[in-house]
């Protein structure tokens, strides 16, 4: 059987930035169907979808008011299954974003919870605790919550009396499932069931070292780690031993379809750990099958730092006998282009050809790559957005800009001189749901596609080529000796990739005109921030 999960690549469709069908401003399925021809001619396996479930929005879709439907907003079931069938004609997977870790205040079981009192069975779905200190005021642990501020907040009981509280380690509008309760674990082997029979390939796991918390809801030693960094989270809420045990199960229910036609469903997790080792935790054989590795996405531009999480991730997790899940972006990050150009002195100018270059040095590793859309078209962060439009929760709990997401989820430009840039039909149609800046002309899909040196050329070109070649994808590699601030590595038999991190020209690991280079590249010269493949026949 073809494991096509192993070396996939699958491109990250956030579908409200996307492409809009209805003139509404906001992107939907309708738009994500009109685009699959693109994605399958830039030459990805599979799409990943944002959640496009009922929900109030609070958090664009993390908020999940109900898991088995389609928010009207972007479709309904039945667009849902038409963009199913469009994607199995052209051959593409279909990944949905599952949320197990937490639901919106507005599904129905939170809303039952909230009516049926302390103590009572509906209650035990989630994490309500008594507060501490005279009449309960106080919440009753002293936890952050990721995006700003406690992670609890006090309800008023049916009396009008203040009760209890409730936990929630993102926003209010997001309260935590109780997965020591044997309810959850059967309500969500209920909605795995229906999304597969609906024909999806797999699922993206939201927060997938969290759904446990310790028993006793101690205090942290170390409150404010939560509220510092995604990458610093409270050991007491996340990456409990538990959390395997409910991903064992599910890959049994994957495994359940996959022996009905052969055809792998693929579980890959939002997981968010320390260190490789303990990232390697979850893809071992009876558990995920991939999980995300950030750490290359984190790492700064130097050829040590790249080096060194590539070799622990080739170490530590290829040797479980999954493969290493590469991303260099996401939804919740700044974009590749601005994040590798802001830091260093000689300024934004190095940041596209870095992010050209890092895009070759992720397709030529081994194991899967996730792609964010835009990145195939070089789009920068928007960083200038007007605080009056900013939707991003972290901004509305903390008032500050330092972490927003907002900058990347800007809606993708598609064609003409001035936004809407076709991504929403139509002159008289709603403007796009976040405003596009005028510079985004410069990145339209239809000036990319025309423009062989763009950016999405690249990626067309490394994606054709790693389909096409034996060496790409699966399997190891052996790093080569080279010139400082160079790292070189090969693949299979005789295919090198080579990347100067640095800024001036150096000879190239080996002599000849590259198979395919992130920007001009002479024979045997590799000039600074590029990266090129080479065909070894010496």
């Amino acid at each position: 059987m073809h494991r096509w999960w192993r070396d996939a690549v699958i491109y990250q469709v956030y579908v409200r930035s996307f492409l809009d069908s209805t003139g509404d401003g906001i992107g939907d399925l309708a738009g994500v169907r009109a685009g699959l021809p693109y994605l399958k001619k830039l030459g990805v396996d599979g799409i990943w979808l944002s959640p496009f479930y009922p929900s109030p929005q609070h958090d664009h879709g993390y908020d999940v008011a109900d898991y088995r439907d389609v928010d009207p907003v972007f479709g309904d079931l039945d667009e849902f299954d038409r963009l199913m069938k469009a994607a199995r004609r052209l051959g593409v997977r279909v990944l949905l974003d599952i949320v197990p870790n937490h639901c919106s205040r507005e599904h129905p079981w939170f809303r039952a919870a909230l009516a049926a009192g302390p103590g009572s069975p509906e209650r035990a779905r989630f994490h309500f605790a008594d507060g501490r200190g005279p009449g309960g005021d106080e919440p009753p642990n002293n936890w952050h919550a990721m995006f700003g501020g406690p992670a609890w907040t006090r309800v008023t009981e049916a009396d009008g009396r203040p009760g209890q509280w409730y936990l929630h380690m993102f926003t209010p509008d997001q309260p935590d499932w109780n997965w020591r309760n044997p309810e959850i674990t059967s309500e969500f082997d209920g909605v795995l069931r229906f999304w597969l029979d609906r024909g999806v390939d797999g699922f993206r796991i939201d927060v997938a070292a969290g759904l446990f918390k310790h028993p006793a809801l101690p205090d942290s030693e170390d409150p404010e780690a939560d509220a510092r960094t995604r990458d610093s989270v409270n050991p007491l809420a996340w990456n409990q031993p538990e959390v395997h045990d409910v991903w064992r199960h599910w890959r049994s229910v994957c495994e359940e379809y996959t022996a009905r036609d052969g055809s792998e469903r693929l579980l890959v997790g939002e997981v968010s750990v320390p260190t490789a080792r303990e990232h390697a935790r979850y893809v071992r054989p009876d558990e995920l099958h991939q999980a995300f590795f950030f750490d290359l996405l984190s790492a700064p531009w130097d050829a040590d730092a790249f080096r060194k999480v590539i070799a622990e991730a080739m170490q530590d997790i290829a040797g479980t006998g999954s493969t290493v899940t590469w991303v260099l972006n996401n939804h919740d990050q700044v974009r590749t282009v601005t994040r590798y150009g802001e830091p260093t002195p000689e300024g934004s100018g190095l940041g596209p050809a870095r992010a050209r270059a890092a895009a070759l040095l992720m397709l030529a590793l081994p194991g899967a790559a996730y792609i964010y859309q835009g990145e195939e078209l070089g789009l920068p962060e928007v960083v200038d957005l007007p605080d009056d439009v900013l939707t991003d929760p972290i901004f509305r709990r903390t008032g500050s800009r330092a972490r927003i997401r907002d900058g990347c989820r800007v809606p993708l430009p598609w064609s003409g001189q001035a936004s809407p840039f076709g991504f929403t039909p139509g002159a008289e149609s709603a403007k796009p749901w976040l405003p596009q800046p005028s510079y985004f002309a410069e990145y339209a899909t239809d000036r990319a596609l025309a423009d062989t040196r763009s950016f999405w050329h690249l990626y067309r070109d490394g994606l054709h080529l790693r389909a096409a070649l034996d060496q790409l994808g699966e399997g190891d590699l052996h790093w080569l000796d080279s010139p400082p601030d160079v790292l070189a590595f090969t693949r299979g038999d005789g295919l090198v990739c080579a990347v100067n991190f640095g800024t001036t020209p150096t000879s190239a690991p080996v002599p000849g005109t590259p198979l395919l280079a992130s920007g001009p590249c002479p024979a045997g010269i590799l000039p600074g921030s590029t990266a090129a493949w080479w065909i070894n026949d010496l």
